[in-house]
């Protein structure tokens, strides 16, 4: 199988303050040439987004990735103007609006709260595969197959807990096998994740 070419489309309104997706998405440039990072909020602070380039880029990987912090049970604003703008009928959904199918899509998250708090008895009251539902099915009106997503679950004190380093690594190791084809939405069942990094600590995470 060929490389896939992957595509990070990076969005965070405050970089000044992230401890984990910036860490992230800068990790996602090392050893791996088939990845092209684009850090959304460098090339669109006035929102106006150049929406046949951001089509082009979408041609031209075989893996969409959204990296984000959760914000408010959703994606950032400028993310969302992203997808209203760029995904067009006709482009990516409707009759003719094939040019996204059969990509891989999936999406790299943190949250503020612990795993916990993301059940349906949790504090949040729905898990994180039910929160990123309208992200999935865009994916799946798009034709696109929908990846579980990689979270790293309270990220608030996951620097100070030493979760940070394994979580960079795992997704390094995930970026690499989407780039080998080796990762396919078959592998997994619907309450899968791609991460595991939340359930380690910083004395029981080696």
């Amino acid at each position: 199988m060929s490389t896939q070419k992957i595509l990070i489309l990076f969005a965070h309104p405050s970089q000044s303050r992230s401890d984990i997706n910036l860490p992230l998405f800068q990790a996602s440039r090392d050893d791996i040439n088939s990845v092209t990072c684009v850090d959304l909020y460098e090339e669109y602070p006035n929102f106006r987004i150049d929406i046949d380039r951001e089509q082009k880029r979408l041609l031209a990987h075989d893996v969409i990735i959204f990296m984000f912090p959760m914000y408010w049970y959703s994606t950032p604003a400028l993310l969302k103007e992203w997808q209203d703008l760029v995904l067009e009928h006709g482009f990516a959904y409707g009759h003719e609006g094939e040019a996204l199918k059969g990509k891989k899509f999936l999406c790299a998250i943190s949250t503020g709260g612990p795993k916990q708090a993301y059940q349906c008895d949790g504090s949040n009251h729905y898990t994180m595969q039910e929160l990123l539902q309208p992200l999935e099915q865009t994916a799946q009106l798009c034709g696109m197959e929908y990846l579980p997503p990689f979270v790293l679950f309270g990220a608030r004190t996951a620097v100070e807990e030493s979760r940070l380093t394994a979580h960079i690594e795992l997704w390094q190791a995930v970026l690499r096998q989407l780039s080998n084809g080796e990762l396919t939405a078959k592998q997994f069942s619907k309450d899968d994740l791609l991460s595991h990094c939340e359930h380690k600590s910083a004395t029981g995470g080696k």
